[in-house]
């Protein structure tokens, strides 16, 4: 069978034309040869008599009833041709009008029907036969016509364009007009520029809410372009269901080419490869790869035509148009839809390499990736992908999700909340072994138990399990936090505070600060996260200084671009604080000129995502103090204090 893509090409105007010319032939033999309505001999008039030279006296009389007047038959000159005869409404025996058929304005009724396309050979020939033409559903049929619509909603549920996000202002959103009056060219050059994960938990958090905020898009650029850079942000963030939540808004007829990729690409992590058949449908065959082809497949499985998508899956097989393996998959994920239940066996056999589209069906259909693979997977270069990916598959166990929801938590992709309840859910089931089960169980003494040195204790084992890293302080958090702030306690304030400030308690670690000695670490982060403010003092920023042993003494430039920033500092300026550390605060780049100006026109949305591009990163060492000076600062005083405040004190505490 042709490939769609060829057929499609020149197919639509070819059989537009060869339909269009049957219809026409067909009406015009219609008007040669009318079918009657009614009984024999009710449409057969009288022929009507031929013009003589004189015409025949009227009677004088009326004729009897009944009787039919008896007039003579005329004869017509000898040498009068006979009358042609002509077809009902004008039409010549040949099939054409005569001149004299014309409408009131004395124009032929027929002049305006437009002329039947002639076909050339070539086009002919790529005519589809009968057995291709059987094969395609309704949706390709319509698309190889020309028929399908651009939308597929009718027109009163279109949704506007006029506003494109998934949070509104008085869900915690920005405000709607934050980005209209902004020059497109640098919200396009901002989000197209930010395509890694962030160094900061709460750096991400804060990108998350800035791309998914409902916004009107910047004056020049399309909001069909707005919306997928933003995606394309998410994704990169590995907020996949945030992202698929984005392109919901709006109507598939509006997606341009970028959309589409964004969105398939956040279907295919959220694991919810179903959700794309209303754009696999309504676009058709508008993309002609390998895993546009499978969708369609199976798209048109779960719309009841199992049949076709079960011949279409063949024909890809036998024409091998994708590994062995992903079209196994394909055929099992749509051979679970409608009563048949086709099963399919799915071999691993030869396959080296796990790609989203493997994991993502496999998952869904619940075959079990291979070990190996899935150990080489989260050991490369795109383990963070498929951990992030796998934290939100509800099919997989508890206990395999577990690690995965550890690194979507340590990204900020999971709450401490999210994180801490699925440990609990671990828990409630019994059938759970091992290391995580006996986590979960130490994890519910923290918080449970009576004694807070027994609860400090069951947190103590968590944080020093090396597998958990930082994840283990966000699963304490909230059992940090009910430690109470007193000297007993204070020798393990360092990690408290640190544990609480992952889920934002600000106040419950500011009520350690006159607790702990000035200078330790604790002490760092209760000033730097105190909602209350105020300057610290210069013997306790001098202290730490002298105490730090982080590398290239990062931990203090860190403190001191997060005081600054937040106008906490003991007195001296940044610049003397720098040139003590050796970071030169005054060094201007093009990054620090936008978001300084983005902060002077008190423009939040702006500074948001200017944040984020300055946050890229896989680890703290790649932040630099200038940049956290800048971040904070800006933050700090468009009103977003307390993202500040989170920022800053994760640096010194992950820095």
């Amino acid at each position: 069978m042709r490939a769609k893509g060829q057929m499609v090409s020149g197919l639509a105007l070819a059989l537009a034309g060869a339909f269009g010319a049957v219809m026409v032939s067909g009406w015009v033999g219609a008007q040669d040869a009318p079918e009657s309505l009614l009984p024999p001999g009710f449409d057969e008039p009288a022929p009507a008599p031929a013009p003589t030279a004189t015409p025949a006296p009227l009677p004088t009389a009326a004729p009897a009833p009944g009787i039919a007047p008896t007039v003579a038959p005329p004869t017509a000159p000898p040498t009068a041709p006979p009358a042609a005869p002509t077809a009902p409404d004008g039409i010549g025996p040949d099939g054409t009008a005569p001149d004299a058929a014309v409408n009131e304005a004395g124009a032929s009724p027929f002049a305006q029907l437009p002329p039947v396309p002639q076909m050339s050979e070539a086009e002919l020939a790529q005519l589809p036969s009968l057995e291709e033409l059987e094969e395609l559903s309704v949706d390709e049929l319509d698309d190889l016509l020309g028929l399908k619509p651009k939308f597929d909603i009718p027109p009163a549920a279109r949704r506007s364009l006029g506003q494109v996000g998934v949070l509104a202002v008085d869900e915690g959103g920005f405000a709607t007009l934050s980005l209209a009056g902004q020059p497109a060219s640098l919200v396009r050059a901002t989000l197209a520029g930010t395509r890694g994960p962030l160094v900061s938990r709460w750096g991400h958090i804060l990108m998350r809410r800035a791309l998914a905020s409902r916004y009107r898009a910047p004056e020049g650029m399309e909001p069909a372009e707005f919306a997928a850079l933003r995606a394309g942000v998410l994704n990169a963030l590995g907020e996949y269901n945030v992202a698929r939540a984005l392109v919901q808004d709006v109507d598939t007829g509006n997606w341009n080419e970028a959309l589409t990729n964004e969105a398939l690409t956040a279907y295919i992590a959220g694991n919810d490869v179903v959700g794309m058949c209303p754009a696999v449908r309504l676009q058709g065959s508008a993309r002609d790869d390998a895993q546009w082809v499978m969708l369609q497949a199976i798209c048109n499985a779960y719309a009841g035509e199992g049949a076709l998508a079960g011949s279409q899956l063949n024909a890809a097989q036998a024409e091998e148009i994708a590994p062995e393996i992903d079209l196994l998959l394909a055929q099992r994920f749509a051979g679970a839809a409608g009563r048949g239940r086709r099963g399919t066996n799915v071999t691993w056999d030869g396959v080296d390499t796990l790609t989203p589209w493997r994991f993502s069906l496999a998952n869904a259909v619940g075959e079990t990736i291979p070990e190996g693979l899935l150990g080489d997977a989260l050991a490369g270069e795109g383990a963070r992908y498929y951990q992030l990916a796998g934290a939100n598959v509800p099919g997989l166990p508890l206990d395999q999700r577990a690690p995965y929801a550890q690194t979507a938590a340590q990204y900020g992709v999971f709450s401490a909340k999210a994180l801490i309840g699925l440990y609990s859910q671990l828990y409630s089931d019994n059938s759970g072994r091992g290391d995580t089960a006996q986590r979960a169980a130490r994890l519910r003494e923290a918080y449970t138990a009576i004694d807070p040195a027994t609860r400090i204790s069951a947190m103590r084992d968590i944080w020093d399990e090396a597998e958990l890293g930082y994840s283990g302080q966000i699963l304490t958090a909230y059992a940090a936090a009910r430690i109470p702030a007193a000297p007993a306690y204070a020798d393990n304030a360092d990690d408290l505070i640190a544990s609480m400030l992952t889920a934002g308690l600000d106040r419950d670690a500011a009520a350690w600060r006159t607790i702990v000695d000035p200078g330790s670490l604790g002490w760092a982060l209760a000033v730097l996260a105190d909602p209350a403010g105020g300057a610290v003092s210069a013997e306790g920023f001098d202290a730490f200084v002298s105490d730090d042993d982080s590398a290239i003494q990062r931990k203090s430039a860190f403190l001191a671009a997060g005081l600054a920033g937040l106008d906490r500092l003991p007195g001296s300026d940044i610049t003397a604080l720098g040139a003590q550390l050796g970071v030169d605060f005054d060094r201007q780049t093009r990054w620090t000129g936008m978001i300084e100006k983005a902060a002077n026109v008190d423009n939040p949305a702006l500074v948001a995502l200017l944040a984020g591009l300055g946050m890229q990163g896989s680890d703290w060492s790649q932040m630099t103090p200038l940049h956290l000076y800048h971040i904070t600062s800006a933050l700090n005083r468009v009103g977003l204090e307390a993202e500040a405040r989170m920022i800053a004190a994760e640096a010194v505490a992950r820095g």
